[in-house]
């Protein structure tokens, strides 16, 4: 089995719980795993503690980069990272993304997974949509990336928001192409 390289960027959106509970998972998939860069914005650790109440993100043993570290092995197409997961995904991000804005390792990190034609996913979480948005999505979904907001499903009768989220980060591990245990409908 390949073994995968992958990059989490965690932006300011609200819905830090996603991000949790992805970093969670991965925790567990880690025979699957290569290496995990993660990036954060200022914005997201705000969040994540005002949404969370904790500062947990530091209990992770991936290996974390400042978001203005363009000396991180994702800011190039030869480290040969194979999937980026923006979770939560801010609109501005995916602004500047679609627009070819690289101003930090986020952006940066995407636009080198974009033209290297592997898999960016990002995982939109605002609500509703402004015309804008929907074409910077269009944007990206036609330079090769996949959007999946954020939108839990409930056919697996989830019982906490962790459970919930946790339907979303089971598609969103799906698209990167993790074999994992997951809730499949219609399936024993």
């Amino acid at each position: 089995m390949n073994r995968k390289k992958v990059i989490i960027a965690i932006t300011g959106a609200s819905g830090s719980v996603y991000a949790k509970v992805i970093l969670d998972q991965l925790m567990k998939l880690e025979n699957q795993i290569e290496a995990v860069g993660i990036v954060m914005s200022d914005n997201a650790k705000e969040v994540w503690q005002f949404e969370l109440g904790n500062q947990n993100y530091n209990d992770y043993n991936f290996t974390f980069y400042n978001k203005n570290d363009f000396n991180a092995p994702f800011a190039s197409g030869s480290a040969k990272y194979d999937t980026m997961i923006i979770i939560p995904c801010s609109m501005g991000t995916l602004g500047r993304i679609a627009h070819g804005i690289s101003n930090d390792l986020i952006s940066r990190a995407a636009d080198v997974v974009l033209k290297e034609r592997r898999k960016l996913i990002a995982v939109v979480r605002d609500t509703p949509f402004s015309l804008i948005h929907i074409n910077n999505m269009k944007a990206i979904t036609e330079a090769g990336g996949i959007i999946c907001p954020a939108n839990p499903s409930f056919y697996s009768l989830p019982k906490s928001i962790e459970e919930v989220a946790g339907t979303v980060i089971s598609r969103v591990l799906d698209l990167a192409g993790f074999e994992q245990e997951s809730y499949r409908w219609q399936e024993k």
